[in-house]
């Protein structure tokens, strides 16, 4: 067993390592009187193939469908109710976490829980076939949701017909043809020690590591491979997608490839977006709907993977002014491209995402997902203060740099759902 420890002003991350490979996060907050348990998995929609593709989502409902000790949905709700707990999950295209938040004197029956749900889940084939059903209307109401969906549109544009680029949720067709093998070919192969860290935060007492040994400590360790790398594309020109669909509004994800995770620009890249989309006083907030009353919501975000990343902005915009919109949003960016940003600008900007940062961490839930994902996706729970400092070290130089190079030279992506047919008149608007 090894481990390690990071802290920031009273929050400290402790980190252990079991015989089998995996990992324990621990992160205490002796105010709290809750307790966040979490199970995070190196395992998401990118490790599927074609004919698995939504698999690793369909996994996560299944794994609250019943096990020996709890055979239905029913008795685990029943026993989380128990207790007045919380619980839940979710599949990114990275990883995938099961949690439970419950009264801190309760944390060995949810931390039993899911482990009981990640190991011994019956996967039973009426479940199963019940659960396609489920599936199928997330699907369909996922779909009829133009802010989310636009995402899925972007990301197929950007990334094309690779795992980054399908939909976490699969396809009709592919979950139609899910059976049980299915879930075990795929969990026998990612559910392994080695890509599973187990994740405690808020008001702990005893030793938690030996109490996660004698839950897991006997899984076998297990070698897995990596998923294929994606291929990272290199558009020269701008290019569009439009999804018809007859809407109220226009929903659109304006962007451009940037850098993946663990790239030296990470921070430089948070900040440039603050600067243009980060709160109610960021640039494209104040030109799109305060000054033009564009759209109702507007912001800018970057997005990373392990090869890649994507700044984008977001809106849902006025049907009759969505070229005024994309006219406004394209000025913007080339605006940043060109000219230097305000110092004042550039320190609002970093304490914005300092303050959401510290306002994360306040929470048990929000400081041990923190934790895990680092944790999950760059094999280290990272010291907060090492992104605090990661963010107060941009410089006026550095967002001149990053935005002339990401901005200024990669080719614009234009994804866009609303009552239109002509992509090419779009893309004229991106030139």
């Amino acid at each position: 067993m090894s481990g390690y420890c990071v802290s920031m002003a009273g929050v400290t991350f402790e980190r252990s390592v079991l015989s089998n490979g995996l990992r324990v996060v621990t992160a205490s907050m002796p105010e709290a009187r809750s307790v966040t348990c979490m199970i995070m998995v190196a395992a998401g929609s990118r490790y599927e193939t074609r004919e698995s593709s939504g698999i690793a989502h369909f996994s996560e409902h299944m794994f609250f469908k019943g096990t020996e000790k709890r055979p239905t949905a029913r008795d685990i709700a029943a026993e989380v109710d128990a207790i007045g707990g919380e619980f839940n999950a979710f599949t990114g295209k990275e990883y995938t976490g099961y949690y439970v938040r419950c009264a801190a004197e309760s944390r060995p029956l949810a931390l039993d829980v899911l482990v009981d749900m990640i190991r011994h889940s019956k996967f039973d084939s009426g479940e199963i076939e019940r659960e396609r059903g489920v599936i199928a209307e997330e699907m369909n109401m996922y779909f009829d949701s133009p802010r989310d969906y636009v995402d899925s549109i972007y990301e197929r544009l950007l990334f094309g017909d690779q795992p980054l680029g399908w939909d976490v949720i699969g396809t009709k067709k592919t979950i139609k043809a899910a059976i049980r093998e299915t879930f075990l070919d795929y969990l026998g192969r990612w559910y392994v020690p080695s890509r599973m860290v187990v994740g405690l935060g808020g008001r702990l007492d005893g030793d938690i590591t030996a109490e996660v040994e004698k839950l897991l400590g006997d899984l076998a360790p297990a070698e897995t491979g990596s998923p294929a790398a994606a291929k990272v594309p290199t558009p020269t020109k701008a290019r569009v997608k439009v999804h018809h669909k007859a809407s109220d509004q226009a929903h659109l994800i304006l962007g451009m490839l940037s850098e993946p995770t663990q790239h030296p620009d990470r921070y430089v890249l948070q900040v440039l977006a603050a600067i243009l989309g980060g709160g109610m006083s960021s640039r494209l907030f104040t030109e799109v709907r305060e000054r033009r009353g564009l759209a109702y919501y507007i912001f800018c975000h970057n997005s990373t993977y392990a090869e890649t990343g994507t700044l984008y902005a977001q809106a849902g915009v006025d049907l009759k002014r969505v070229d005024e919109a994309i006219e406004t949003i394209v000025a913007e960016l080339r605006r940043i491209a060109r000219e230097p940003v305000p110092e004042a600008e550039l320190a609002k900007a970093k304490e914005y995402m300092k303050g959401r940062l510290v306002l994360q961490l306040e929470t048990p839930q929000g400081l041990i997902s923190f934790g895990l994902r680092r944790e999950v996706i760059e094999g280290g729970a990272v010291d907060p203060v090492e992104v605090l400092a990661g963010l107060d070290a941009v410089s006026l130089e550095d967002i001149t740099r990053v935005a002339e190079e990401i901005i200024g030279k990669r080719a614009l992506h234009l994804a866009l759902i609303g009552p239109f047919e002509d992509g090419e008149h779009f893309e004229r608007l991106l030139v």
